[in-house]
């Protein structure tokens, strides 16, 4: 990791305090908080958006998962995509779809909710906009309430990525790399052993 872990005797009061309510709300203070907990005042304000994305949005687990599989992807962020890969299969995302959105494929479901869902998703992150076209479909099946909940997880999970990566957060070493094109920090060429800038 490019900053340094903060030790407990180098934090503040409000930074003890972010780590203790982390700790109790996460199991511990792991990853992208060990940056955040740099800036206190930014970390809570990550932390209760990042609690509401994954635990308290009005979309279902299934789809709050794959809006992080799919910011992750975007922005080549393997430890997000590590941590929550399983989690994503347990709440119902197929493999078949994972393994599509891994190597930048249009994943294929059942459910034409969830075909909409990524469509809007997958629209946004890639072009920055989305037709109308798409919007409406997306719109039937989530409405207003869900659309705009998709796009504070999008926004939260993509922020998060970029996080991992400026910050070079620490890969898991006991996980192969999620992602074809991508090694360490860094994108390779089609040998897969040389980094590109």
């Amino acid at each position: 990791m490019r900053l340094p872990v903060l030790a407990a005797e180098e934090m503040d009061d409000r930074q003890r305090e972010l780590h203790a309510r982390i700790t109790a709300r996460r199991g511990g203070v792991r990853g992208p908080f060990r940056v955040w907990l740099h800036s206190p005042e930014l970390c809570e304000r990550v932390e209760s958006l990042g609690a509401f994305a994954r635990f308290e949005s009005s979309l279902p687990k299934r789809l709050r998962e794959l809006t992080l599989l799919m910011a992750a992807r975007h922005f080549d962020a393997q430890y997000s995509w590590n941590a929550h890969v399983a989690a994503a299969v347990e709440a119902g995302v197929p493999e078949k779809a994972v393994q599509a959105i891994a190597e930048r494929r249009t994943p294929e479901f059942t459910d034409e909710a969830d075909t909409a869902f990524h469509a809007f998703c997958e629209e946004l992150l890639a072009t920055h906009f989305v037709s109308d076209d798409t919007f409406a479909r997306a719109h039937a099946h989530f409405g207003s309430r869900g659309l705009v909940d998709a796009i504070g997880s999008l926004g939260n999970f993509t922020m998060l990525g970029m996080c991992l990566n400026a910050f070079q957060v620490d890969l898991q070493a006991d996980r192969e790399p999620p992602f074809p094109d991508i090694r360490g920090f860094a994108r390779v060429t089609g040998d897969g052993d040389r980094p590109q800038p």
